[in-house]
Formats: C-alpha cells, sequence, structure tokens
C-alpha cells in the first residue's frame, strides 16, 4: 500500500495557529479521506476542514508558500478517483455550504461548493424553481463536485450538463489571486488574462478542434478547450457568447479552487408522466431509443433484465419495480425503458404519452408500455432507478462490477451495435455486464464484473482498450458523465490527440504554474491500471483473527458471468468474513444522506466522516489490514485499536445501515465485534456493568419492599444524581426509568394458572394461542405495557403463555435467570459470550412453540429484533431460525390477524391527533407499517408518522455523561420539534428509550401503542 508522508509538523504549527477549521494529521484520519467511490485509494499528506472562506484563504496560501498540492473535496463520491491524492485534501462539504444569494427574477443563485444538490434544491422548492442537474447521488453530492466532474443527470437531454447551468465561477488560483470567471466579453483581471491564453490556444486550435473533438451532448474529458468554437450538440450558452466558468466546469479541481458559483436556475416541472416500456430484446431497447427522443422526453432511462430482478430480489425494491412491468407474473423483461415527459400542464402530457404507445405500436411493439400517471408511483420508481448502482455494487464476493467504461458516450444510433458489441468484449475476457442509466443521450453506465485482487487490472486493460476502438468507430466520447480522474485520465490524448493534450496541458501550467492543484488529474495522469494506487494491491492482506458472530455469509466467492454466489465459508477470508463484510462499503456515500430515510444519526449532527457509516467501514477496513499506526494492539487484535473505538464511539447501533446501505454494511453488529474485543482489552467499567446485568439484578430489586421507591428517589434528589453520575457516569440531567412498584411477576399463582401454557394447551379448541415475551424493560418499569397487550389479545379471544423459566430450567442452564433475557443488554456492553448464554436459554424455552407456528410477541423492539437479527449469528443454527421466523411486534401480529379475519375490536373514536415515532429497529425491519395500520383501527386517528432518524437514545447511549450532548441533537433534529408542533396529540413510542428521551426533551408521555390502543377498548 502507498502511503505518502504527512503533512510537516512545523507547516501544520503553522496553519492550525492562524484557521478556526480542524487540520487532521494522523493515519486514521487521513485513511477515511484516501478513498472515492473508485477503486482507488491514495493516502492524503492532511486533511483540512474549514469554517469558512477566510479559512480556504489562509490555507491554499500556505500551501502555496510550501508547494503543498492542494486537492479539494465535496462528497468524496467520485468514481474515477478524482478525491484521492497524495495532497493537503480540503473537504467543503462540513461548513463551506451556504447558500450566498437566491435571485428569483434572475432564476438564480449563488451558493458556495460544499452545498448539497437536494439541500439546495429543497430550499428552491417552493419558489417554484430547481436546479436541473439532477444526478442519482443528488443527497451527497455537493455543487463544487458536481461542477468538478461536469456532472450530467438523468434528464440532461431536457436541461444539458453542468457546464450549460453554471453561469459563474469566483475562484482562487493557485498562487493565491481570487478570479471572477463568468462572461468573456465582460471579464477582466486574472480572469480576462488566461481568458486571452485559451483563445489564443483555441484559434490555433480550430482544425485540430473540430476533426477530434467528440459531438455528443456527453462530453466531460480533459478542459472545455471547445468554449470559442463549441463541438457539442447542444451549445454551451443560448445566446452563442464565451463564459469562462465553463473553462472551470469538469476541471476536477486542477484550475482552480472555487470560492463560489452562480448557477441558472430552471421551472419546477409542475407534471409529469411516465411511460415505462418493456422490452424482450435488449438490442430492441437501445435500438428504439433514437425513436423516443423524437417525442421530446425530459428523461428517458434503462434498466436492464439483471438490475429488475436484483430489485425484485430486494424487499426494499421488490413492489415498486413490479409496478413497471406489463405482468409482474411473467418472465421478467430484458430491459425497461423509463419515458418521462414533464411540462407546465398535464394535458399535453397525456399526449405525448399516448403519441408514445403509438410510436411503439409502430415499431411492433404494442401493449408494451405501462402508463404511470401517478406521481407517487413515479418518484418511488425514480428511487429505484437511481439506487441502480448501489443495487449492483451489494454482490458479495471478490468479484466486484468495476467503475472504469461505464459511462462511454456513443451517438444514439449506434447505441444497440455499441452495447452488443461491448457485451462481446465482457464474454471474451470472462465477465459480464449490468447496463443502466441515460439511453437519452448514449450514455449507458455498465460495470463489467472483475476481481481486482486478482486478475482485474489485466483484464481491466484489455477490456477498455477494446472500448476505446468501439468508441472511436461509432464516433463517440470515451468519458461521458463521470469525469476522468486516475482512470480514464490516460485516455484523454487518445480521445483528442498530441495538439489538443499540449494544450491542455498550457492551460494547467497557466492556470497553475507549479502543478500544485490536483496533481496527477487530467494532466500527467498516471496509467489507470497502476496497481500500487489500488485500494486493494497485490500486497494486500488482512490480520486474521476470529470474530465473535458467525460473518461465514460474507465469506464467499462469486463467479463474474454467472453471479453464482459460492458456499459460505469458502471464501478464503482470514477474518472468517467479517472482512470482506467490511469491504462491501464501496464508499458511494449513500449514508451522508440527511433529508431521507434514517441513515446515519451521528453524521447528521457532526458532520464527520467518521461518524459516518462509511467512516467506520474505512477505518475498520484499514485497521483489519494494518494500514494504521503500527503498535503491539493494532497488530495483534486490530479491532480493540483506539482509532476503531474513536469512530465506534458515536454509533447508536441504530441498524439504520442493516436496510439503508445498497451494499449491506451492518455496522451494528460490527460494533458488537469491537465492543467485545475493546472491553476484554480496557475492562468493563461500573456502567458497563450496571446495564449489562440489569435482567439479572432488576427481579432482585423488584423483590425487596421498598427498594423500588428509594431508588426512584434518585429523580428528585438533585444531589443522589449527582453522586451517581460520579461514580457511574450515568448523567445527572437524565431522569431514570422508574421502577415499578407491582410487576407481572408478583402474583405467582395467577401466572401460572392462566399464563402458563404447553404449546399444545395454547393451541386447544380454536387454536388462537401467543407467546408473550415480557421484557426486563417493561416487566420492571413499564408494566403498564404489559396490562395493556394482555387486555387486548385477551378482548380478542387469545389464550396467552407467558415465558418464565422453570426452577429445574435455571438449575439446568447457567445462563436462564428468574426471567428469560434476549442478550441485547449484554450485547451493549460487549459481552458476547454472556448474551450467547441468555439467548440459549431463551430460544431453548421458545422453539416448541415456533415448530407449532405459534407466534411469539415482543413489546421492546430492541429485544424482539435481537430474535430475528443476532440470535441468528451466534451459532444456534435452526433453533434460531425457527423462533425468529415466528417472533414479531406486536402490532405486526394482530394486524395479520385483523386482515385474516381472526380477531375484531371495538374501538372509540380518538379525540385528538395521534403522532407516531418509530424505534430504529422497526425502522430497519421495515415494520413501521404494522403500527399504523393499527392506529387507523382507532376512528378518527388518522396516526401521522414523524420522519425523523435516531432519538438519540439509543438504548443506554443518551444516558452517558459523554454522550448526552450528541443524544439531545439527535433528538432536535427533527423528532422534539415536531412533537412541540402538535402540543394536543397522543405521542405513541415502541421504545422504551424513545420514549424517555421525548419526556425528558419536552415533559410530554409518550406510550406504547399497546395503550393506546387498549384506552380506547
Amino acid at each position: 500500500m502507498l502511503i505518502k508522508p504527512a503533512f510537516p509538523p512545523e507547516i501544520a504549527a503553522r496553519l492550525r495557529k492562524n484557521v478556526k477549521g480542524a487540520l487532521l494529521t494522523d493515519m486514521a484520519n487521513r485513511g477515511r479521506y484516501a478513498t472515492d467511490a473508485s477503486i482507488y485509494q491514495q493516502f492524503p499528506l492532511a486533511v483540512f476542514i474549514p469554517e469558512d472562506a477566510e479559512d480556504l484563504k489562509t490555507a491554499l496560501a500556505v500551501a502555496a508558500e510550501f508547494a503543498i498540492p492542494v486537492l479539494p473535496r465535496g462528497g468524496g463520491t467520485s468514481q474515477c478517483g478524482q478525491t484521492t491524492g497524495a495532497a493537503l485534501v480540503i473537504d467543503n462539504s462540513h461548513a463551506f455550504r451556504h447558500i450566498l444569494e437566491i435571485d428569483l427574477k434572475r432564476a438564480e443563485v449563488e451558493v458556495e461548493p460544499g452545498l448539497v444538490l437536494d439541500h439546495l434544491n429543497a430550499k428552491l422548492k417552493t419558489s417554484g424553481l430547481w436546479f436541473p442537474v439532477d444526478v442519482s447521488t443528488g443527497a451527497q453530492a455537493t455543487i463544487g463536485g458536481m461542477a468538478g466532474n461536469n456532472s450530467c443527470g438523468s434528464r440532461s437531454i431536457a436541461y444539458g450538463n453542468m457546464v450549460h447551468n453554471v453561469i459563474g465561477i469566483e475562484a482562487w488560483l493557485a498562487n493565491g489571486k481570487l478570479g471572477q470567471f463568468g462572461p468573456y466579453a465582460q471579464s477582466s483581471g486574472v480572469a480576462k488574462e488566461l481568458g486571452i491564453f485559451v483563445k489564443g490556444l483555441a484559434e490555433q486550435l480550430q482544425p485540430e478542434i473540430e476533426a477530434n473533438w467528440p459531438k455528443v451532448l456527453r462530453r466531460v474529458a480533459g478542459y472545455n478547450l471547445d468554449v470559442f468554437h463549441p463541438q457539442s450538440e447542444l451549445p454551451y450558452t443560448n445566446d452563442g457568447s464565451v463564459n469562462l466558468a465553463h473553462l472551470l466546469v469538469g476541471s476536477e479541481g486542477t484550475l482552480a479552487y472555487f470560492k463560489s458559483l452562480r448557477l441558472k436556475l430552471a421551472p419546477l416541472p409542475q407534471h409529469k408522466v411516465l411511460g415505462v416500456i418493456n422490452f424482450t430484446s435488449f438490442y430492441r431497447a437501445m435500438e428504439s431509443a433514437q425513436h423516443l427522443v423524437k417525442l421530446g422526453p425530459s428523461a428517458v432511462e434503462l434498466v436492464d433484465r439483471t438490475m429488475i430482478d436484483l430489485a425484485r430480489s430486494n424487499p426494499s425494491f421488490k413492489q415498486v419495480i413490479e409496478t413497471a412491468l406489463v405482468d409482474s407474473q411473467a418472465e421478467t423483461p430484458e430491459a425497461i425503458l423509463l419515458v418521462e415527459f414533464s411540462g407546465e400542464s398535464q394535458a399535453p402530457l397525456l399526449a405525448q404519452l399516448k403519441s408514445l404507445q403509438d410510436l411503439m405500436g409502430d415499431l411492433g411493439l404494442a401493449n408494451t408500455v405501462v402508463p404511470m400517471i401517478d406521481l407517487g408511483l413515479q418518484k418511488n420508481l425514480w428511487e429505484v432507478r437511481k439506487a441502480g448502482l448501489n443495487i449492483m455494487m451489494s454482490l458479495k464476493g471478490d468479484g466486484k462490477p468495476v467503475s472504469f467504461i461505464e459511462d462511454c458516450a456513443v451517438p444514439l444510433e449506434h447505441l444497440a451495435d455499441y452495447t452488443q458489441a461491448l457485451t462481446e468484449v465482457f464474454t471474451k475476457h470472462g465477465s459480464r455486464g449490468t447496463w443502466y442509466a441515460h439511453a437519452s443521450v448514449g450514455t449507458l453506465h455498465v460495470r463489467p464484473i472483475l476481481d481486482m485482487r486478482r486478475d482485474g487490472a489485466q483484464k481491466m486493460r484489455a477490456v477498455a482498450e477494446e472500448a476505446a476502438e468501439l468508441v472511436r468507430r461509432y464516433k463517440g466520447a470515451y468519458s461521458g458523465e463521470h469525469g476522468d480522474g486516475l482512470c480514464r485520465g490516460e485516455w484523454i490524448s487518445w480521445q483528442f490527440g498530441p495538439k489538443i493534450t499540449a494544450a491542455l496541458g498550457a492551460i494547467k501550467t497557466a492556470f497553475d504554474p507549479h502543478h500544485l492543484f490536483n496533481p496527477g488529474k487530467i494532466i500527467d495522469p498516471p496509467k489507470m491500471d497502476e496497481q500500487i494506487l489500488f485500494r486493494y494491491p497485490p500486497n494486500y492482506a488482512i490480520i486474521p483473527l476470529k470474530p465473535a458472530l458467525d460473518w461465514s455469509a460474507w465469506n464467499v466467492q462469486n463467479n463474474p458471468v454467472t453471479e453464482a454466489i459460492s458456499a459460505p465459508g469458502t471464501g478464503g477470508d482470514p477474518a472468517l468474513g467479517l472482512a470482506k463484510a467490511i469491504e462491501m462499503c464501496n464508499n458511494n456515500g449513500h449514508c451522508r444522506k440527511f433529508d431521507a430515510e434514517v441513515m446515519c444519526p451521528s453524521y447528521r449532527v457532526t458532520r464527520d466522516e467518521k461518524h459516518l457509516t462509511r467512516g467506520r467501514a474505512n477505518t475498520l477496513r484499514l485497521a483489519m489490514s494494518g494500514q494504521l499506526e503500527q503498535d503491539e494492539i493494532s497488530l495483534s487484535d486490530p479491532l480493540a485499536s483506539d482509532a476503531v473505538k474513536e469512530v465506534m464511539d458515536l454509533c447508536v447501533s441504530c441498524k439504520a445501515c442493516r436496510r439503508e446501505c445498497p451494499t449491506g454494511v451492518d455496522m451494528a453488529k460490527m460494533k458488537i465485534e469491537f465492543l467485545q474485543r475493546y472491553k476484554k482489552r480496557v475492562g468493563h467499567s461500573v456502567r458497563d456493568l450496571l446495564v449489562a446485568y440489569l435482567p439479572r439484578y432488576a427481579p432482585v430489586i423488584s423483590a425487596i419492599p421498598g427498594l423500588p421507591a428509594l431508588l426512584n428517589l434518585r429523580n428528585q434528589i438533585p444531589f443522589i444524581a449527582k453522586l451517581q453520575q460520579w461514580l457511574t457516569g450515568i448523567s445527572a440531567a437524565r431522569s431514570l426509568p422508574v421502577w415499578s412498584a407491582k410487576t407481572l411477576w408478583k402474583n405467582q399463582a395467577i401466572l401460572q394458572k392462566k399464563y402458563t401454557h404447553s404449546p399444545d394447551a395454547l393451541l386447544q379448541g380454536d387454536g388462537k394461542g401467543v407467546v408473550l415475551f415480557a421484557d426486563t424493560f417493561n416487566a420492571y418499569f413499564e408494566n403498564e405495557n404489559l396490562q395493556a397487550a394482555i387486555r387486548l389479545l385477551e378482548t380478542a379471544g387469545y389464550r396467552i403463555h407467558i415465558p418464565q423459566p422453570t426452577k429445574a430450567a435455571r438449575a439446568k442452564q447457567a445462563g436462564c435467570g428468574k426471567q428469560f433475557c434476549c442478550g441485547r443488554t449484554y450485547l451493549a456492553a460487549g459481552m458476547v459470550d454472556e448474551a450467547k448464554e441468555q439467548l440459549s436459554a431463551l430460544l431453548t424455552h421458545l422453539h416448541p412453540y415456533a415448530e407449532r407456528g405459534i407466534a411469539i410477541v415482543g413489546l421492546e423492539p430492541s429485544c424482539l429484533f435481537t430474535l430475528k437479527d443476532e440470535a441468528l449469528v451466534m451459532g444456534f443454527g435452526e433453533q434460531a431460525i425457527t423462533v425468529s421466523q415466528q417472533a414479531q411486534l406486536l402490532e405486526t401480529f394482530l394486524v395479520a390477524e385483523l386482515k385474516a379475519g381472526r380477531c375484531h375490536f371495538n374501538l372509540q373514536t380518538a379525540i385528538k391527533p395521534v403522532l407516531v415515532h418509530g424505534h430504529c429497529h422497526q425502522k430497519a425491519f421495515a415494520e413501521l407499517t404494522p403500527t399504523l395500520e393499527l392506529l387507523k383501527q382507532i376512528p378518527n386517528a388518522n396516526p401521522q408518522l414523524i420522519e425523523s432518524s435516531c432519538c438519540g437514545m439509543a438504548g443506554s447511549f443518551g444516558y452517558e455523561v459523554e454522550h448526552i450532548t450528541v443524544s439531545k441533537k439527535m433528538a432536535e433534529l427533527t423528532l422534539l420539534p415536531a412533537i412541540r408542533q402538535v402540543p394536543n396529540a397522543w405521542i405513541v413510542a415502541d421504545g422504551t428509550s424513545c420514549r424517555h428521551q421525548i419526556q425528558d426533551g419536552v415533559q410530554r408521555e409518550a406510550v406504547h401503542i399497546a395503550r393506546i390502543l387498549a384506552a380506547h377498548l
């Protein structure tokens, strides 16, 4: 692995003294910025996170004085290695992300480069305008990064590329001068000087430009030397004038450092319709594109058979993708094309949709179009299409779809022949590709599956050379959307020829005489297969270790042609699958979302790369491959190192990444692996032991008369709370759960007589029997929830079995206490062996019921989903699988029973609104829908889901003195403000920690769903 020297200490001290932002020079932070969404890895010299423009000006001045290379970075999602390099990497996304001016009259906006596209468009929405370069990574992509790459988006056929929508850039040059790059006719100062120089080159090379410049819309290679003699089918400006800002668009940070960008806005389309064409032949789909664009669509996007099948196999996407199929029961089509029409009124769009159907009939493909008028259905389908790349990257094994020729662009009349020829190239080299993206402009993303640890580099070179010949044959552009970076830089000279290539070098020198800005990109690039630059170079090796959980499902290999996966455990991972699970992170940055779904809550608060699923995965990968600081701990047990502790500290184990990470990185389980090793190294604190052993001592406290009331005084007497904080690290600013004076276990006679049944007895008669798992939290702190659940189930006619170990069972099994426990508290403290003991006892008891198909119902999501998640990777085999299949939350069970007609409730009409906050694990397992459906059984309830991420409590996390500030910030992102807006509402929250966060944050009681239903009986 190539690890460059760090920033010189004396220069670091100088910079730190003069800036407000953070300069990061340790290996772990540098390592987190060493990769992007490409196959490459280069350690930066240091990472600088500026607070404002003055910080940037200072950093650039210091870099210039000491000849330090500089690399600007936004979301770090580039696919060609543009944002990796041995330089001072400057992260614009943390703070340099403001909207500076919105001019509605001129339909323009000025922004800082670190602003995320979706955040900009959210701000603009009420004005009826938007910035229409709608890249699929819009939730992560920054405007500066998009301009650096000359990004395009799905609707470029209607709106053009980034270069067509940037109208001004204010930027620093390498010498510190600030240039105003805009219309050439009004330019002055350094921008005018450089413009005159470039114009001279363009005039001199006009014949070369006209001969060698690709004429397709999608051409983003090199610099835009043709601004003075435009070659694209879509001119750079509407009036044919020259804008010097267009020289900087697509320059990948090699010419100047953006201070601000002025953008052209477009009216937000008021109406959209979609026609989804199903094809039984991929070739016919590609052949049709040239005819479809004549209908004036705003987008024509491709999804091929492989992608459709992958989407259908994913529970998150299956229902949505099947709305696009003519017949979801028939064989999957070879491809679908999403043809969108948009405009100010719907009637003309419906006419265009009818024209599309007529056209397909004329082409001999009648009845192949699925019309989609509903905007909600359209939105959902576009989300699946946007997830296409990430769906592809979820393939397990060392073979991965590799980006290097994926956005070659050819004229539409050649698209079908080009894709067919390239498919033959893949077959020749023992691979295959999955196609998707922009059929409207001849740019189809395709990534052949290659094993970059073995023969992938050689195959990549061979495929690239043959693809280049095809691009030349069909008069296309080798780099059509995602830029040059490290994987396409060497093809610039191939595309343009030696004279233009030399002119591009002259432009670089004129702007940046010492080549300090992003060296090695566009000018003097390395070979695309320079293996020392790979994320997985030949000397990459994993430090062997035995994980606490079973990761064998990830320890596999795949067939690059059939994508068949080998048997679990056969992948050759020295970490038995854990390393391969970590390496599934391809750095796509999907976890950097702020406004959609729930991942990643700690990053939403801190905006720090280390508190991001991607940052954590990169740190784990670097640790396990020996690329961080080398010491005895990191080499003997890499997961126990302080560097890993730093990134795991704010992971709240919300499991959002389990569902939302497109490549399936499950950081919650990885945190268990870390905790088990780290706590073994440093020991368990008093607080750890109090949390972990709660299920053991709760019955003891409950059984001693007066002790629960005495312990509850802690919440009334500040001195006791502060003393406890000093002794245990539990924050005095938090109220603790209140011990119940009455518990379910108090009256053993009733429990044994009424709620203890064998499986056969539970199913007798009408078969309406259910197991109700009484978890520690509801049993000893909120017994009213259990009582409400019992009332609901008995009202619906169910016999209830409440698991409780017999004396014989307790004597036989060491982990079996007075009550059963799922082991969750032990896992939170890194005590995996103790958790296994607890789970073993519980599973042994539940298995006979599960075998008979009896539902196992739980109230606390974190406990219930332990049976459906962690229990499956602890070595319990079929026993755990059988139990997991019957384990479900109360509302999931009741909704299924209601739909089947096996139960009915007479409920009173709701007299106040109902707000619902979903527990993180409910969201991770897509189990919020039953909650809302069950609440709708209450007449007039109209439950409203609060769109929020983690509440911030996360079990004991929010009680910990060092985490309480972050915990409260998480709650204040959306959850607590939403509750304050509806002061008279019922607040429903299944999670005990969630309810306590709400109580502390807004002094409002939140209730379990069982209580609100029981209250309306």
